[in-house]
């Protein structure tokens, strides 16, 4: 029988996997875009190092193998901006994004006091876009990244879990 996947906090230790996880994870996000400069190309170690430490950041593993990560911070309105979600290719498909989505809401609502939480994602950004919907969330507007993209944002208000498949 094979191992399963856990959702658990990130740990300091967890930042380098973390680091490798997502730079392998935008690949394709890049690749969409034409674009290889977006943030979690470019973000730096020391840089997810202290979003471990001060923001709200889950992992899921595979054993000892970081598999899958999200990070969220609740921002001066009250909306938590949920980012940089990612699962190892090999294990997309699974519900891994979306458990990783249901424990940093969780977290962030209860701990943090969230009271709605905030996505952005690329505009052909497909998939993304249906695991966010599936899961309740509702596109509110667009805007442009800092790295050029054009980015919907989605919100959903706290509570508001939905039951994937």
């Amino acid at each position: 029988m094979g191992m399963s996947v856990t959702i658990s906090v990130a740990t300091e230790q967890d930042a380098e996997q973390i680091f490798r996880l997502q730079y392998l994870c935008f690949q394709s996000e890049a690749a969409l875009y034409g674009n290889y400069r977006i943030d979690p190309l470019v973000q730096t170690l020391d840089s997810v190092r202290q979003e471990v430490a001060s923001d709200c950041v889950f992992v899921a593993r595979l054993g000892e193998e970081v598999v899958g990560s999200v990070r969220g911070k609740v921002t001066e309105d009250g909306a938590a901006d949920i980012g940089k979600l990612c699962v190892h290719p090999r294990l997309q498909g699974h519900g891994i994004g979306a458990r990783l989505l249901r424990a940093a809401e969780t977290a962030l609502e209860a701990e943090r006091g969230a009271k709605r939480f905030r996505l952005f994602t690329g505009h052909r950004s497909e998939g993304n876009l249906r695991l966010y919907r599936r899961v309740g969330y509702q596109t509110v507007g667009r805007a442009k990244g800092d790295d050029g993209v054009e980015l919907i944002i989605l919100e959903k208000q706290a509570g508001a879990f939905v039951q994937t498949a």
